[in-house]
């Protein structure tokens, strides 16, 4: 991108590192981002400072839609969660800091995408560690059209108008000081990229199965035999969160399909012993994308879809994705005789609890001891959309991730379809909703690196700090000292057998507490009162320069 300034300076930014030709430069953690930044004068022109740095910011707004039109409006929010500046020298300016008319000057820069963002970056309050932890995750790039696209088409990632996270390289030109004190910039210029962080899979969720809860890992619905008929029984559904759908690098070329699996238990519980269980139909799998924003900053993890609806200061943007649908009827039931394992209590029906068999749901409450009862199990492969695949989709995904004004979260939908024996009449359709994850590959070559002289920096400033770090070492407490004691015995008679037993066995210290009498050690006493300081370098972690 060229810029010109009021001053006549042309400021173009290009990047060296490979992606200067690509439709949109993407990168992710760990990566460098390396370039060169060009100014061209039309006048000599005098400069003070050229900053080059490389941000991110998020953007948000959320309408305020009350009944009455004069109090309509939105609350905006605006978050840098990142800048870093590329650090210059002096022998890096022209002579007396004056651009000459007609000759380009070439600044280069390199900046390494951290994988964390600083501490203070989130000092609002929150409801737990694991929220501010969370919030130090560098986001991905979302919301913007420019920045969103896979390979040289420009896709649509399912992000609102009301949420936009971008990433720049700036350049900055000043000249002096204004009247306000802050610097005079005569030339201002930014090119977007699009950062897709390393996003490792996470452990399962821990679902507890509300009402009111966007995740459902169990439905029990009756079965009946067709209208104004008896009960034939109680169909379960079950399942649980599958594992991550995983996007390959942005930067490859012809990636293979982002795909997983899961897998959906069936129970049948008859309620007469000649029942037999319902022939299945078909089975519908969505994927919903679920985008929480926020003009205040979020203090937990969004979990509830219903907490966002009708606030002022928070949104959801919602979009389902059709990902299959598949005929189920061949699917064999598998009869069991005998007892099943005890029913768990509601509140815990979909929660993450043990099970001696975990490919068998657990029984309906209309279950009695001892009937029989048919299972089936249904494996669901799950495939993200692409635009080569046949479907013509225009969607890309970004990982799931929670920042402090904005989340992005998956929910994987399953309708099943079932029509019992004999009847014309299709029985409801049973929906589960799986929480599931999009986790993000990183970068195998990427590595953390500092120079020798930062290297050689931490290791001075860590013997320093294990050298004068104050030490107590002091000898054992009194109370510890004092209560070494023997247990009376009486000594058996030299022509005893247990005498002789004596004699026989070692004068050790062990052997003797083997023995039936002898010295009793005090066991299970606390340890002397004395502090002993383990060696060994303390844990440092280094953030970028801001």
């Amino acid at each position: 991108m060229v810029y010109k300034s009021k001053e006549k300076l042309l400021i173009e930014i290009r990047l060296t590192d490979g992606q200067q030709d690509a439709f949109i430069p993407s990168y992710t953690s760990l990566d460098q981002i390396q370039g060169k930044v060009f100014l061209t004068a039309q006048t000599n022109t005098k400069i003070e400072q050229v900053y080059i740095s490389f941000e991110g910011d998020v953007k948000t707004y959320v309408e305020k839609i009350a009944t009455s039109s004069p109090t309509n409006g939105r609350s905006n929010a605006f978050q840098p969660f990142l800048r870093l500046v590329q650090p210059r020298e002096e022998g890096d300016f022209p002579h007396d800091n004056i651009l000459e008319a007609g000759k380009t000057y070439s600044f280069p820069f390199t900046f390494a995408v951290p994988d964390r963002l600083l501490p203070q970056t989130c000092n609002h309050s929150q409801d737990n560690d694991i929220v501010h932890q969370a919030h130090l995750q560098p986001p991905p790039t979302l919301g913007d059209p420019l920045t969103a696209g896979w390979g040289k088409s420009l896709m649509d990632d399912m992000a609102p108008d009301m949420s936009i996270i971008s990433y720049s390289i700036r350049a900055r030109i000043t000249n002096g000081l204004r009247s306000d004190n802050k610097h005079n910039v005569i030339a201002d210029d930014s090119k977007k990229i699009r950062i897709v962080p390393t996003v490792p899979e996470q452990p399962p969720l821990v679902v507890q199965g509300g009402q009111e809860d966007d995740y459902k890992l169990r439905k029990e619905k009756p079965i009946k035999k067709g209208t104004f008929k008896g009960r034939l029984g109680t169909l379960v559904m079950e399942s649980a969160q599958p594992r991550s759908l995983r996007l390959p690098l942005p930067r490859t070329e012809n990636p293979c399909a982002v795909t997983t699996s899961a897998t959906v238990n069936l129970r049948f519980d008859p309620a007469s012993p000649d029942a037999q269980p319902p022939r299945l139909g078909t089975l519908a799998t969505k994927l919903k994308a679920a985008t929480f924003f926020a003009s205040r900053p979020m203090r937990d993890i969004p979990s509830r879809s219903s907490d966002f609806h009708g606030s002022t200061t928070r949104g959801i943007y919602v979009e389902t994705l059709p990902l299959s649908s598949r005929c189920v009827s061949t699917a064999q039931w598998e009869k069991h005789n005998g007892a099943s394992p005890p029913r768990r209590d509601s509140a815990l029906s979909t929660a993450s609890v043990s099970n001696p068999n975990p490919n068998v749901p657990q029984p309906s409450a209309s279950y009695k001891e001892g009937q029989p009862y048919y299972t089936a199990h249904l494996l669901v492969p799950i495939t993200l959309p692409r635009r080569d695949d046949g479907t013509g989709s225009s969607k890309v995904f970004v990982p799931t991730f929670h920042s402090c004004l904005v989340s992005r979260i998956y929910v994987l939908d399953f309708y099943l379809t079932c029509q019992t024996p004999g009847a014309s009449v299709t029985a409801p359709t049973m929906h589960l909703k799986l929480p599931i994850q999009v986790s993000a590959e990183g970068s195998a070559d990427a590595r953390p690196s500092i120079s020798e002289g930062e290297a050689q920096a931490i290791t001075r400033r860590e013997a320093a700090e294990f050298m004068w770090q104050p030490r107590s070492i002091a000898p054992p407490s009194p109370e510890y000292t004092e209560q070494a004691q023997f247990s009376a015995f009486t000594t058996p008679s030299p022509d005893s057998a247990e005498a002789a037993s004596w004699s026989a066995q070692a004068d050790s210290i062990d052997d003797v507490r083997r023995s039936s009498g002898g010295i009793r050690a005090i066991e299970n006493l606390p340890p002397p009162d004395y502090l002993i300081r383990t060696s060994g370098r303390p844990n440092v972690r280094s953030s970028p320069t801001r």
